[in-house]
């Protein structure tokens, strides 16, 4: 029987990203050392098959491996560090989180008493680590198996991510997950703002603005923002801008001040200015 690594390998046979037979699932293959630098990540689980991925967040440092699954409830800017070789190639199977399959599995969690009592715990973060127990990965390893084929992927995917999503909700560590799906958690109101966020980064976008949104006073709403994404809301919109702009200047080979303008910079000096602090590199330097 193939291992989850021989699996992930065949069902991402190129380099970077691969679009999968299942909607709102991708694997990624990296075959060389990734130093550490930013990067924003989407909001799903992260599924290592081989390799290693190291995440710097705030003053916080954690890896995500075949043993640990990464489980991100908000998109989130980081800092990250790849650990890979043509050798052995980093693996990691991306899947999209569905409110419509959460909201399926937490009343059924409900009924057996199942639900965290710290849902609207202070401090709650937006991601948490997931360890990779062997229900855990005999659920991973039915559904890359059945991604090999377009039928059965079509026929069982869902069922099958729906499985990996009750291990989830089922770990003790599993209340940021839950609290994106309950509409009265902090998370949740967070995850609207960051929504609103990633749809109007390129606008001017106060903090009273946001806070108004989620029916958060201001004060309130900050703290809980930097609780959940490691970050202030400014921080993070700027963060936001930057890596937009480098996907702008990377995938679309747009001129350094149109990417300024289109994330919403009115001065391209100061955009180059924060891309080189956030970078370590000009906007120039990232495009030759």
């Amino acid at each position: 029987m193939k291992s989850v690594a021989e699996l992930m390998s065949e069902l991402a046979p190129y380099e970077g990203m691969n679009d999968s037979v299942l909607p709102g699932i991708k694997l990624f293959r990296g075959s060389a050392y990734g130093a550490r630098g930013p990067l924003c990540y989407s909001q799903g689980i992260m599924i290592v098959g081989q390799g290693k991925k190291r995440i710097y967040l705030d003053d916080k440092v954690f890896d995500y491996d075949p043993q640990n699954t990464l489980v991100m409830t908000v998109p989130m800017p980081v800092e990250c560090e790849t650990f890979a070789s043509q050798e052995e190639p980093v693996l990691v199977m991306m899947i999209d989180i569905e409110l419509a399959q959460l909201n399926r599995l937490i009343p059924i969690m409900d009924s057996y008493h199942k639900v965290p009592q710290s849902l609207n715990e202070s401090r709650l973060p937006g991601y948490f680590i997931a360890p990779t127990s062997e229900s855990l990965e005999c659920s991973i390893h039915r559904l890359l198996q059945a991604m090999q084929s377009p039928l059965e992927a079509e026929a069982l995917g869902e069922a099958m991510v729906l499985e990996i999503l009750y291990r989830l909700l089922a770990l003790p560590n599993a209340a940021p997950l839950y609290a994106l799906a309950l509409s009265h958690t902090r998370l949740s109101r967070i995850d609207k703002a960051l929504s609103y966020l990633h749809k109007h980064f390129a606008s001017s976008i106060e903090v009273d603005q946001l806070a108004a949104l989620v029916n958060m006073s201001p004060s309130a709403f900050h703290r809980c923002f930097k609780e959940v994404t490691a970050s202030s809301p400014i921080q993070y919109l700027k963060k936001l801008r930057l890596n937009k702009a480098k996907e702008l200047l990377l995938q679309r080979r747009v001129k350094v001040k149109e990417a300024a303008i289109a994330v919403g910079y009115e001065s391209p000096a100061q955009f180059s200015r924060e891309f080189k602090r956030y970078f370590n590199q000009s906007p120039g330097e990232c495009v030759r």
